[in-house]
């Protein structure tokens, strides 16, 4: 269930729509600000300042932090995986509900067709399917692994959800 479009190889650039019953949980809302900021600075600092997908940059940020999260549909965990760095444009692929929201869809979507070699319809099928994923997801009550934290960082969080 985790790959929403079948392909012979994954994108390079995905959507990584998050569960409506895990919106307002993720890593800002369990440090403080202080910690985020030296979190994206050691993630920004690892990748050069330069996007982990397309080697890009933003002009008023250079790169963005994002949350990769993996989705045990069987024990129904978001457990944090990986933090990297992503310019604006990847950044806003990876939160296209959102960037959708803000009338930027289709900026998005040609984006995306550009790093993945994609022709736009390809990307509009591929968003319609990771919909159709986490409109199934959203059904459900997650129990968040921040362990990454502690692994990577050494930071340990106490879950709020």
């Amino acid at each position: 269930m985790n790959s929403p479009c079948a392909t012979n190889t994954e994108p390079k650039l995905t959507i990584e729509f998050v569960p409506t019953t895990c919106w307002f949980s993720n890593v800002r809302d369990h440090v403080s600000a202080a910690v985020w900021k030296k979190i994206t600075a050691v993630v920004a600092e690892k990748a050069g300042s330069r996007c982990e997908i397309c080697d890009g940059r933003g002009h008023r940020h250079p790169v963005e932090c994002h949350e990769v999260w993996f989705y045990d549909d069987k024990t129904l965990t978001q457990k944090l995986v990986r933090l990297i760095a992503l310019c604006p444009s990847c950044h806003e692929v990876k939160h296209i509900g959102l960037t959708k929201k803000r009338g930027r869809l289709k900026k998005a979507l040609e984006h995306m067709a550009k790093v993945n070699q994609w022709h736009i319809t390809r990307a509009e099928i591929y968003r319609k399917n990771v919909f159709a994923l986490w409109r199934r997801r959203s059904l459900f009550a997650w129990k968040l692994d921040l362990s990454y934290l502690n692994e990577t960082f050494g930071i340990q969080i106490e879950e709020k959800r």
